[in-house]
């Protein structure tokens, strides 16, 4: 192996940490270690992939120059310390980071401020070691996202309003659906995609226009159980079992400028994942499609013709017409996002999905919990 590789080390053996380590081809990089906390697991990933397993992250630490974090959320923190104490790059899977003490047991009030304390002791561990921080937000990097960005900075144009979503039939995670491990449900588990793309083009938006970010001043939010709802009858087509987080959420966005936008998230959609931005610009809109991307129309008929292909996600069968991804990397943006932080590493530059853009996010998602838990008054984000 070239010395002059970068050497990645991924913390977690499970969808992430496949899909991360497939995305590095081509790039001046490579794959040298995995962990997990299951021996099994990670020595899987090392036999099929050709890497070295190690029992923990502290014990990899010492032979990588980057440790990519695709573990449950509830690890990342120990994680990103780690390895800024060790002087090592950071790769973060989303959602970045999260309270995950029980909701019964905690107000929202009390998990945003403790939130805020601890994203701002974070930001001050990173700044201080010197290492550069990845978030890996692969809506930011999907072709439809990179697009409007540039017309945003070729025209200056300005956002009025958004509209974006994500969701669909349920995770298979068996960890989803306990705020113990994720942070939330629905608002947190999937709305940090869509929230991230909506952040993501109002900061671009802010430097060209002005030279500094639009930053999110206030949010208002409903979330909602439907699927534990008495009036809910269950066909067996939606996931059910979520222990004591939402399964709907609707976040209202207000940025420093007036302007707006609406994120919508749940576990009740069926036919794949649904995913999209829209934007409403004072001289353009646009449509960015991230899944279906409706490049590659695929026809089936029958489900034992195309058994085991991953042709998109989350789709119930592989049977009649399908709207089929190309390549799961580009079209939702993976290829792209490990580009940009093996790149951006290698040349000691901050990435376009940083750390300051995956503290905003949390902190607009845990405003986000205050405010429903106030059936839907306007909370402030804080700034840190």
């Amino acid at each position: 192996m070239s010395s002059d590789l970068l050497r990645i080390g991924i913390a977690g053996s499970g969808f992430a940490g496949r899909f991360h380590h497939k995305n590095l081809r081509g790039l001046p990089a490579a794959t040298v270690g995995v962990t997990s906390a299951r021996a099994e697991s990670r020595n899987a990933f090392a036999a099929e992939f050709g890497v070295r397993a190690y029992e923990s992250v502290e014990a990899m630490l010492p032979d990588i120059d980057v440790l990519d974090i695709c573990t449950p959320p509830s690890s990342h923190a120990a994680y990103i310390r780690a390895a800024a104490a060790a002087g090592k790059h950071v790769i973060v899977e989303k959602p970045f980071h999260g309270f995950f003490g029980s909701p019964l047991k905690h107000s929202k009030e009390e998990m945003l401020a403790a939130i805020a304390e601890e994203l701002r002791d974070l930001r001050g561990v990173v700044a201080k070691s010197g290492i550069l921080l990845g978030y890996a937000e692969n809506y930011i990097y999907a072709p439809s996202i990179q697009r409007e960005r540039q017309i945003l900075e070729h025209t200056k144009a300005q956002i009025l309003r958004m509209v974006a979503e994500e969701s669909h039939s349920g995770s298979h995670s068996p960890v989803y659906g306990i705020w113990s491990e994720q942070g939330g449900g629905s608002l947190i588990g999937k709305g940090c995609h869509p929230l991230g793309g909506v952040l993501y083009l109002k900061r671009k938006e802010g430097m060209a226009r002005r030279g500094t970010p639009i930053r999110p001043v206030a949010v208002s939010c409903r979330t909602h159980a439907i699927t534990k709802e008495k009036a809910f009858e269950d066909r067996g087509y939606l996931r059910t079992t979520y222990h004591d987080t939402e399964d709907y959420a609707f976040l209202h966005v207000v940025f420093d400028d007036g302007m707006v936008a609406d994120v919508m998230t749940s576990e009740l959609v069926l036919g794949g994942v649904y995913d999209y931005v829209e934007v409403f610009a004072n001289n353009h809109r646009t449509r960015c499609h991230i899944q279906p991307v409706r490049v590659v129309d695929l026809y089936s008929p029958d489900k034992k013709e195309f058994a085991g292909m991953d042709l998109m996600e989350k789709i119930s069968s592989n049977e009649g017409w399908i709207p089929a991804y190309p390549e799961f990397g580009w079209s939702n943006g993976q290829f792209y996002e490990m580009h940009d932080f093996v790149n951006s590493m290698r040349a000691g530059r901050e990435p376009e999905c940083n750390l300051d853009l995956a503290i905003d996010i949390t902190l607009a998602i845990y405003a986000g919990y205050v405010s429903a838990d106030r059936k839907g008054t306007e909370v402030p984000v804080p700034g840190i």
